[in-house]
């Protein structure tokens, strides 16, 4: 009757100290994301990776979550624009456009890998600029539509500045919570 007693307790206790770690992870990534430009889009974009990941993860490990989910945007978006470019429903005017801005987010990507090895080597403040950089090449891509000369003017396409944005704020949040290591 004793062993089965101290089974339950070790099980409650069991139970409790996983629902402290898993607590004390929860208000570490909502104190961590309260201190950046985008509080809730921190949450959110944490709450679509692994939970496993997420809830054991320390300053240095959100940063890396974070230059992660950045450089998969890039990714994405090169490849979204490159499609684009490619499609037959695309302007010819529009094509080169489109093509130079993937390689603005390939470039972003680039910036992003090495803010990655950065972060690894603990070099936070190369890592920081690595991650900077990254969030101005997608500007740079909408800025090649803004100074287009053809009537009517370009249109940037709505999905490519969808994820320009997100890149942005993703970018954002990693540097500042970068700007908390060391």
């Amino acid at each position: 009757m004793a062993s089965l007693s101290n089974s339950f307790f070790l099980l409650h206790l069991l139970l409790l100290l996983l629902h402290l770690s898993s607590s004390f992870s929860t208000t570490f990534i909502e104190t961590t994301c309260k201190s950046t430009s985008y509080p809730d889009f921190c949450v959110t974009a944490i709450s679509s990776t692994s939970p496993q990941t997420s809830t054991t993860a320390d300053t240095r490990g959100l940063s890396s979550i974070f230059l992660s989910l950045a450089l998969s945007n890039a990714t994405n978006s090169s490849s979204y624009a490159t499609s684009l470019a490619a499609s037959s429903i695309t302007e010819e005017p529009i094509r080169p456009l489109l093509r130079a801005c993937s390689l603005k987010y390939a470039a972003a990507g680039d910036a992003l890998s090495w803010a990655l090895r950065e972060l690894s080597a603990e070099s936070y403040d190369n890592a920081f600029v690595h991650a900077s950089a990254a969030a101005e090449y997608p500007i740079a891509c909408r800025m090649l539509f803004a100074q287009q000369r053809r009537k009517p003017a370009a249109l940037y396409p709505p999905e490519l500045g969808r994820m320009e944005e997100e890149l942005r704020r993703l970018c954002t949040v990693a540097v500042e919570i970068i700007s908390l290591l060391d």
